[in-house]
């Protein structure tokens, strides 16, 4: 029997399920970077700056050598997203590496994680302001389920539970506001170039953002023995397959409805770090945790792709 050879279309239900898949394995890759953050910084002693550094540098070469091999035209960027590409690599990467490192090493991975969630509030906020975005109620109800399950994680509930440092808890929201700039700025670039292009760009900026952020005089390479499979399990799982996992979802998602999604991280991150680094969240912390998935199964249920 002859066939038309005309391959058939995605339904707009399989598209968005394969988008929402996407962000839960970057979710996986990321939540993995608490363990080798803390294995890199025990055995070679770096600060979170020059952790930065070394992360964004290593992923750069990586993806250039990957790039080279497979097409080098993917290296063409059009003159008028340079902007964008700045923007990302700056904020999205350089700075988000800082914070993310720093709360990371104050407040634990769990707990880091859960505060980074914050970003579902900016992104949708921002994303309706400029992308035009629509603002449903139901992502409106997950927005606000969320920042609840935020501010209990925070520790500004339940004073007898486990005392929260702080300075880390602001580091943890510099760390979403930085995280969250990553779904803007991706989803205005990710219909337009690979997500190799993207992710090698906006690493190759963070690096130079990073450099000068240590005035030109980064941490040395730490020689602390056995650090090596430690940094490049870091730059090629919960660095690299996240963010090019994730900068894919963003050509088929909303950039809210991605970063909802995306605070599925909560859980990766907390069974790891309970596994591997023997942490554990108090009892407000895990509601909060709960009310956070709770947002993401708000969204990941829609029967629209709004």
């Amino acid at each position: 029997m002859k066939t038309s050879g005309i391959v058939p279309t995605p339904s707009p239900l399989s598209k968005r399920l394969k988008g929402i898949l996407l962000v839960v394995a970057a979710s996986l890759f990321w939540g993995t970077a608490g363990i080798f953050i803390f294995k890199i910084v025990d055995l070679g002693g770096l600060n979170a700056a020059g952790l930065a550094f070394w992360r964004n540098l290593l992923s750069s070469l990586i993806l250039l050598i990957a790039i080279l091999i497979i097409d080098p035209k993917l290296l063409i960027v059009k003159k008028k997203d340079w902007l964008w590409l700045i923007g990302m690599g700056v904020i999205s990467i350089g700075f988000f590496h800082i914070f993310w490192n720093s709360a990371v090493l104050r407040l634990g991975a769990s707990l880091a994680t859960v505060i980074q969630s914050n970003a579902t509030v900016i992104v949708s906020i921002l994303a309706w302001a400029l992308f035009k975005e629509e603002l449903s109620p139901r992502k409106i109800l997950a927005v606000i389920t969320a920042s609840a399950g935020t501010i209990l994680a925070a520790g500004m509930a339940g004073q007898l539970d486990i005392q929260v440092d702080s300075m880390g808890i602001w580091v943890g929201l510099g760390s979403a506001v930085t995280y969250g700039s990553l779904s803007l700025f991706g989803k205005k670039l990710s219909g337009d170039y690979s997500s190799l292009t993207i992710t090698f760009y906006i690493f190759s900026i963070g690096t130079l953002t990073t450099f000068l952020y240590q005035g030109g005089q980064p941490d040395p390479w730490p020689v602390g023995s056995g650090i090596l499979p430690w940094m490049l399990g870091h730059v090629l799982m919960s660095t690299m397959l996240g963010f090019w996992v994730y900068t894919k979802a963003l050509s088929i998602l909303p950039a809210s409805v991605a970063t909802i999604i995306s605070t599925s991280e909560i859980l990766f991150a907390a069974i790891l770090a309970a596994i591997f680094l023997g942490e554990t969240l108090g009892g407000w912390q895990i509601l909060g945790a709960a009310l956070i998935v709770s947002g993401v199964m708000l969204v990941s249920l829609q029967k629209k792709n709004t």
